[in-house]
């Protein structure tokens, strides 16, 4: 049996630790119980202080897992040592499954010919992978119908979605009762990485929690986004030492998702 994830609060939203976040989502998608997947970092947590929209999503969502080091310096002021999970990590370790099993896969985001790339190099790596379908993410009217009537058709099991934050969070949420048993990811940039446009960071980089500056350094015209870093540390500090404890109850393995 897959361990329940224990809920804790991360500057009020939702973190949930556990040891396999992989085996709960197997077993979750072999149930055929939909699930949403937040990947929590620094930027997207301060983010939700201006963006009640965002911040309701996010604590509606059937499993949030901590992907920045922000995050896991965090839970550390708490004496909870957890490793970062990077979504990307988390979605190559559920397409391997999906590779191995009969699950039907869909790609949607990134610029034009992007995602269907990033397809054609997950389908070199695992041979049996049931990609169904792929959708760049520059479309609009028209275009955004004829993909909700092809998810509504092809009802993939693994939904991978990369628009960037938040609006890969808000179109899971406008979107996900089309395929009720999928699981639904926002994976930002993933897309971009699998199709070589991209790539990660060195490990040496990655492992000393600095895969943040060689993103800056990849995108320059991000570092006023990367400003909300230091604040994330200050309010981490800051409530750490004023507040108590803000370990919530465990959250069942087979609980439904919210309506």
């Amino acid at each position: 049996m897959v361990e329940a994830p224990q809920k804790f609060s991360i500057l009020g939203l939702p973190i949930h630790l556990m040891n396999d976040y992989v085996g709960w989502l197997t077993t979750r998608l072999q149930s055929g119980i939909g699930t949403h997947v937040v990947t929590l970092n620094a930027e997207m947590t301060m983010l939700c202080e201006t963006d009640e929209i965002l911040r309701a999503i996010i604590k509606q969502a059937d499993l949030t897992i901590p992907d920045g080091s922000g995050i896991v310096f965090y839970l550390r002021l708490y004496g909870k040592k957890i490793r970062r999970l990077p979504g990307i990590e988390l979605a190559e370790a559920l397409l391997k499954k999906a590779g191995q099993g009969k699950e039907r896969v869909f790609f949607y985001g990134g610029a034009p010919r992007v995602a269907e790339a990033a397809a054609q190099a997950i389908r070199t790596q695992h041979k049996a992978i049931n990609i169904v379908g792929t959708q760049h993410g520059f479309i609009s009217g028209a275009e955004i119908e004829e993909l909700q009537k092809s998810l509504i058709a092809l009802q993939p099991q693994l939904i991978f979605v990369g628009l960037g934050v938040p609006r890969q969070e808000l179109w899971i949420a406008e979107n996900r009762s089309l395929c009720p048993q999928a699981t639904w990811i926002g994976i930002g940039g993933s897309l971009d990485i699998w199709s070589g446009i991209k790539f990660r960071a060195p490990a040496i980089m990655a492992n000393n929690h600095l895969e943040w500056l060689y993103r800056l350094y990849q995108e320059p015209w991000r570092w006023r986004r990367m400003l909300a870093l230091p604040v994330f540390v200050y309010k981490a500090i800051v409530q750490r030492f004023t507040q108590t404890n803000p370990l919530s109850a465990s959250l069942p393995v087979n609980e439904a998702p919210p309506k």
